[in-house]
């Protein structure tokens, strides 16, 4: 009988394969993550596991909470006492970090584990905090605020938060973390000066520089140290993605209009994001990858009924969450999986064949 069944799979599997070869197949399936009972959700952060983070609109739509997608379910993550809470970073074990308010207003970062919601606190004299990215081993990066405008990055660590200081200006912002604690953020380098993209390492902030620009915004980072954003390029106001890497700021360009983001990367430098059309008409969510940005859209199942609008993060193997428009018109969360290349179906398929005739 188990003969029978390999056979059978094998067979299936090379027919899949042939069929394959003759026409263009998507290549993620997608799923709709739903809501907690409001109207609208985004995903913001995604792990190996498929696990998702974000937030979404509570019933009624009056507040919006924090999320843990897993296994089909999404699980609200409650607040810190106040209203409303967001998840922003999610890493390996479903930990999560985001901002919550607590009662009378404000937020705290928060770091969620074992089903608790963790007061990160804040830095002495900053009166509010956000946590935007967590890696393995529980550290977070996000920044804290101060009286009037000034913000500042921190690194959470060892139960202690502290401030990653500036380039020489007033401003930064911690937006993501590695296994390794280095921290990609953007900072200003004078007083009122615009924010450059940075590298926190081994203690010290290092300036990614822009596009030829003045501004530039580094939102994520790989194990390798490789950082993803956006920066304004020379001669224009606009803003494209970037990719950082071995002291290199490369333009990645767009899907034909004059806008792109790059929010998340994985360990072999793909990014995601999102980019303008041509002609600037809305925007939807991208992959750069071998040098080349592709619209998400194209490598979906053309009959879903989605409109990809924003890739937020992407997992070294390769899952993507964001947001877009479903189809019944409304905003949700999506987890976009890989379907395995032909080639990796004829190998198991080949497998699957060895071992019979093995058991022969």
């Amino acid at each position: 009988m188990k003969a029978k069944v390999i056979v059978a799979v094998a067979a299936l599997v090379l027919a899949g394969w042939s069929a394959g070869t003759a026409r263009a197949e998507p290549s993620y399936t997608i799923t709709d993550l739903g809501t907690l009972g409001g109207s609208e959700s985004c995903g913001k952060g995604v792990n190996g596991s498929g696990q998702v983070t974000g937030y979404s609109d509570l019933p009624g739509d009056t507040a919006t909470h924090a999320y843990l997608y897993s296994d089909g379910t999404m699980q609200d993550l409650g607040t810190l006492g106040g209203t409303n809470s967001t998840g922003y970073g999610i890493n390996a074990s479903g930990q999560v970090t985001g901002s919550a308010s607590i009662p009378g207003g404000g937020g705290r970062a928060f770091l969620y584990s074992g089903g608790v919601m963790q007061n990160l606190g804040t830095i002495a004299g900053s009166t509010y905090s956000l946590g935007c990215a967590i890696n393995d081993s529980g550290e977070v990066t996000g920044y804290v605020g101060f009286t009037g405008t000034i913000q500042r990055a921190f690194l959470y660590s060892g139960g202690v938060m502290h401030q990653l200081g500036t380039l020489g200006g007033t401003n930064s912002h911690g937006y993501a973390i590695n296994k390794s604690g280095q921290v990609a953020g953007d900072a200003s380098f004078s007083v009122n000066a615009p924010a450059h993209a940075f590298l926190y390492s081994d203690g010290v902030i290092h300036d990614l520089g822009t596009l030829g620009g003045t501004n530039s915004h580094g939102y994520a980072i790989n194990e390798s140290g490789q950082v993803t954003g956006n920066a304004c390029y020379i001669g224009s106001g606009n803003w494209h993605a970037f990719l950082y890497s071995e002291g290199v700021i490369l333009d990645l360009g767009s899907l034909g209009g004059s806008i792109s983001y790059g929010y998340g990367i994985n360990a072999s430098g793909q990014v995601v994001g999102d980019s303008y059309l041509t002609g600037n008409k809305g925007g939807h969510a991208f992959l750069y990858t071998e040098g080349t940005m592709i619209d998400l859209n194209t490598l979906i199942d053309p009959g879903s009924g989605w409109t990809l609008t924003t890739a937020s993060a992407i997992s070294d193997n390769g899952f993507i969450t964001g947001w877009g428009t479903n189809p019944a018109g409304v905003t949700h969360a999506f987890l976009l999986t890989p379907i395995p290349e032909p080639a990796t179906l004829s190998l198991l398929a080949l497998g699957g064949l060895a071992l019979l005739r093995r058991r022969r």
